[in-house]
């Protein structure tokens, strides 16, 4: 069975510490960020399951961390705030945080938390979790059907998989090796540039259909999706 992302954001060692030592005795794995810039860092970098948000942090506070991350992402994201900032609370869940809890707090009814917000989001996914949906472009991942703005785009299988790849994980910049590897796997003796071939023939295609620009390049990495605000 997969094991589940936890990517733990809070300035203070300690609080990062205990909560990596709980949810790792539960199978989770744990990244963890000191401030609100490291983790924006590798929220990008990486795929999470779930992320664990402290508010007050140095550089980005957390409130606008989660802002951020809703702009391109749906993860489940449970915010931690001093013991009586109603204020904080109100603003995190307002902002798209799944749920709060206050400091000083039980890791094991954080943990209990973290459970319950992923079991929900696993029952919500379970509806829909074979659509990806974004502004004028559907993907059903079972029947590999892609819409834009509800008429058919003809894809070639690589195509499909490079697409649904990049659409799954909004916002990660990937490389042109990566994505060789996934999409094409490990035995695939071919150059990079069939990489940027399919990317320009996705863009072409969806173009022409009338869909925005969503596959975007990461000068001096290769090619993630993003969705224009």
């Amino acid at each position: 069975m997969r094991q589940f992302r936890v990517l733990v954001v809070d300035d203070e060692d300690k609080i990062r510490q205990v909560i990596g030592i709980y949810l790792t005795n539960e199978g989770y794995h744990v990244g963890e960020a000191v401030d609100g810039e490291e983790a924006l860092r590798k929220f990008r970098a990486e795929s999470w399951d779930l992320i664990v948000l402290d508010v007050m942090m140095p550089k980005i506070d957390g409130v606008t961390v989660c802002q951020e991350i809703r702009k391109v992402s749906k993860v489940p994201i449970i915010m931690l705030t001093a013991k009586n900032e109603e204020v904080d609370r109100i603003l995190g869940l307002e902002f798209g945080a799944d749920d709060y809890m206050g400091k000083p707090f039980s890791p094991r009814e954080l943990v209990a938390r973290i459970k319950a917000v992923m079991r929900r989001v696993g029952s919500e996914e379970k509806k829909e979790g074979h659509l990806l949906k974004f502004p004028g472009l559907c993907m059903d991942l079972i029947s590999r059907e892609v819409l834009v703005k509800d008429k058919p785009v003809t894809l070639t299988p690589k195509e499909f998989e490079l697409l649904a790849l990049l659409a799954k994980s909004t916002g990660r910049a990937y490389s042109r090796e990566q994505l060789l590897e996934e999409v094409w796997g490990f035995d695939y003796y071919g150059d990079v540039r069939t990489v940027d071939t399919h990317v320009n023939r996705l863009r072409d295609k969806l173009r022409a259909a009338g869909a925005g620009n969503f596959i975007k390049t990461v000068w001096g990495v290769g090619y993630k999706f993003e969705v224009e605000a």
